[in-house]
């Protein structure tokens, strides 16, 4: 049987289905593992009650996006790479999780451990896609009608600059009930419609992301019974980055992945300014939804405007194409 996306509904509402009937088995399995958020004390104060909830939640993303995609491999071997890249980011999320909450070891992977477990993962998916599928590394450039540029020498290095400066922006995103996710369906969604308009190939993929992620909605909006943890904002960074370049649209990350930029830059600028100014702050706390959150806005509100800003930079972004 072959599974088209002729009707891009269908890969969304699968991956949405198995999304719903999977969080009420997997939280509650979640809570007997005892895979509790541990929230910092010198965060917000009215994160605390957070404390406890289940987190891993990135489990029931996964399976969603792998469960429907599996359908479509055959048909649609594009969307291969983009898989490996979501579920090889995803498993060093896992694997942070896993030691951080459920053996209580509080540092989870050393940074020097998930450093390279990134360059592993980034270095294996930039060599299938240049030299495996031979896809070009040169990339479209927004408003200029379709217009490539290439970097030469320079394309496997950016590549590894862009794939780990995404998955990690993405993961600083996830710190509010429903951010990371209200945030990434709209940028799936995003290349949903470019992917089916441009039959680029990879489209059941990045419906079955939107779809897993709209169904995970249900349950991580605020007050979220279930938090995705790095399993799902890692393998989320990577279905970016990796969707990205196999559209050739590195380049209109800044643009629909801006909230993903804005939210490590201000890590990166509190962290240089801590040290060069002898303990100043620019921000009342990083990342900036947390700058937010002191000022006085609540969850739901930062949610409601990052996924607006959002929406309108991937409108832009269409445009641009």
């Amino acid at each position: 049987m072959r599974f088209e996306t002729a009707i891009p509904a269908v890969p969304v509402i699968i991956s949405f289905a198995v999304s719903v009937i999977l969080s009420p088995v997997i939280i509650p399995f979640l809570k007997k593992w005892k895979a509790g958020q541990t929230v910092r004390d010198d965060g917000p104060k009215t994160h605390l009650k957070k404390s406890g909830t289940p987190t891993m939640g990135g489990i029931i993303i996964l399976l969603s996006v792998v469960s429907t995609s599996i359908l479509y491999v055959r048909d649609y071997p594009k969307i291969l790479p983009v898989l490996f890249l979501t579920l090889g980011f995803g498993i060093i999320g896992f694997l942070d999780d896993y030691i951080k909450v459920v053996l209580k070891r509080s540092m989870g992977l050393t940074p020097l451990q998930k450093l390279l477990g990134q360059f592993i993962v980034t270095g294996i998916f930039a060599y299938y896609i240049s030299e495996q599928l031979q896809l070009t590394l040169s990339m479209k450039i927004p408003f200029m009608n379709g217009k490539l540029i290439d970097f030469g020498v320079w394309n496997i290095p950016i590549l590894f600059f862009i794939v780990i400066g995404t998955v990690n922006g993405t993961n600083f995103t996830d710190g509010l009930d429903g951010l990371v996710s209200s945030v990434t369906v709209i940028v799936a969604t995003f290349f949903s419609v470019v992917a089916i308009g441009t039959g680029s190939g990879i489209e059941p993929v990045t419906c079955a992301v939107a779809g897993a992620l709209l169904g995970f909605l249900l349950f991580n909006v605020y007050p979220a019974s279930v938090f995705m943890g790095d399993t799902g904002s890692l393998a989320l960074g990577g279905f970016v980055a990796a969707s990205a370049y196999m559209m050739q649209m590195p380049l209109f990350l800044p643009i629909v992945g801006f909230v993903y930029a804005v939210e490590v830059l201000s890590v990166a600028l509190q962290v240089v300014y801590f040290k060069i100014s002898g303990g100043k702050r620019i921000f009342k706390m990083a990342p900036i939804h947390h700058h937010f959150e002191l000022c006085g806005w609540s969850e739901t509100r930062i949610v409601a405007c990052f996924s607006i800003v959002t929406a309108v930079l991937c409108l832009i972004a269409l445009m641009s194409i």
